[in-house]
């Protein structure tokens, strides 16, 4: 007979399992305060250091908000905040592989291909007017790489936001954040900047005509160029 050994687990655990419980039946909300730690342990028959343990898992999980002094209140999670979540980690894979700084790139070129092609089948005339806003922004911070940078970022995750899925929006933002540290200083670059400018302006007119594949072929263009000037600059 196989053995099954039984583990015996810390009391956080079992604290931590029965406070979930009370987020997924809907008995704590957003916006909630939570019991205090005294009826916490009252309820569930434990320390303090047990309830203390069990809250900081749910701070680091993003379920709840820790403020000294006051009540810890439950958090709206939504995509944007989930993802944070793991934004640390991310960022040490990234500095510890140049693997994994490769499949990253990889992976938001694959990402990207399916945005702009979402983008050309939905794109509205006020979306397509907003990237054009955001262009002429980017080319007003001509000389200033922190602006410039910041409307190239903008740019890309309002391509993502046509979809209307504020997941892709999110998923954008995380893998444009993760790379914004590996990006070379565009000054170092001077006048290079002016082909990112005509190629957003080339995407940005395919996703008007609601071209997907000319949207596609200026998108896939645009990153492995930029990519191999600016290490990841897209």
């Amino acid at each position: 007979m196989q053995t099954e050994r039984i583990i015996r687990r810390k009391l956080s655990d079992e604290v931590l399992e029965r406070l979930l419980r009370l987020f997924s039946d809907g008995n704590l909300k957003p916006g909630d305060a939570m019991p205090s730690e005294r009826e916490l342990m009252e309820r569930f028959g434990v320390g303090r250091p047990a309830i203390r343990e069990a809250m900081q898992s749910l701070a680091n999980m993003g379920l709840v908000s820790i403020s000294h002094g006051e009540r810890a209140r439950v958090q709206e999670l939504t995509a944007q905040s989930i993802i944070r979540q793991v934004d640390l980690s991310a960022h040490i894979m990234l500095q510890r592989s140049s693997s994994s700084l490769e499949h990253l790139k990889a992976a938001r070129l694959f990402f990207e291909r399916g945005m702009v092609r979402e983008a050309a089948a939905k794109a509205t005339a006020e979306d397509v007017a907003r990237l054009r806003t955001i262009v002429a922004e980017q080319r007003a911070a001509l000389g200033d790489a922190v602006a410039f940078m910041s409307a190239d970022m903008r740019l890309h995750t309002e391509i993502a936001a046509i979809s209307g899925n504020p997941i892709f929006v999110s998923v954008s933002e995380a893998m444009l954040g993760w790379l914004k540290a590996y990006h070379t200083e565009l000054l170092m670059w001077s006048g290079k900047e002016n082909y990112t400018l005509a190629e957003h302006a080339v995407i940005i007119d395919a996703i008007e005509k609601g071209d997907g594949d000319a949207a596609e072929a200026a998108m896939v263009k645009h990153l492995q160029r930029s990519s191999g000037l600016y290490g990841l600059k897209g």
